[in-house]
């Protein structure tokens, strides 16, 4: 056993673990935050497991200089055999670690939305989701679920990434959807609150089936 905690990599001051920082210290997973968008993320090799968040940032063409790090630490990790687990942004860093790809999604997926789950560690949500672009799945990785737009979850060894957000509260998703300079039409902040209001118990419970999964697939 490591005496390291786990490493997460934080993308902001607005998106700390939330969800999985409780599912973390409920299984009693040592862990620690670092804010990646501030320093390049300490050395990963011999951890636990290496969880990235979501960010406002693009992973793509356009990405701020740090997330160079972000990948170099990504692809750390997967030829170490450190587990990773990457959540929306995450998950397109974790994607492109393993030479995957990102395209513009058909049209912005935002609000608490379902997938198609072929999966029984990925429940149908609805989950909450906020992005842009979506993912190119990694060579030989293994498609879990889906949204009209594109693969929304994927597998690859002990290695899982999303594209929605597992870890995000209603209360997280109202936040952020309040930082936005503008919002596609029809998505306005009382409609993710309203939205948050329902989905949000339900979302929390199979958040935990899905860190469950990932944590059992190691």
């Amino acid at each position: 056993m490591t005496s390291k905690p786990g490493l997460i990599l934080q993308h902001g001051p607005a998106g700390p673990p939330d969800i999985l920082g409780e599912w973390l210290e409920e299984r009693g997973i040592p862990f620690e935050a670092h804010p990646a968008w501030e320093s390049p993320p300490p050395p990963v090799e011999g951890r636990p497991f290496l969880a990235s968040l979501g960010s406002p940032a693009t992973a793509g063409d356009g990405a701020p200089p740090w997330v160079r790090d972000e990948l170099e630490t990504m692809r750390r990790a997967v030829e170490t055999g450190v587990p990773v687990l990457g959540l929306c942004f995450g998950g397109q860093t974790l994607a492109l670690a393993l030479g995957g790809a990102l395209e513009p999604a058909p049209e912005p997926e935002i609000g608490w939305l379902p997938v198609e789950s072929e999966d029984d560690s990925v429940p149908p949500g609805p989950w909450a989701q906020y992005h842009y672009e979506v993912i190119r799945l990694p060579p030989g990785a293994r498609e879990l679920a889906r949204t009209p737009a594109g693969p929304a979850a994927f597998r690859a060894g002990p290695h899982t990434g999303t594209q929605f957000h597992p870890e995000v509260t209603p209360e997280r998703m109202s936040i952020w959807i309040r930082m936005a300079a503008e919002l596609p039409p029809g998505v306005t902040p009382e409609l993710i609150d309203e939205q948050g209001a329902r989905h949000g118990a339900g979302a929390r419970e199979q958040a935990w089936r899905l860190f469950d999964g990932w944590w059992d697939s190691r």
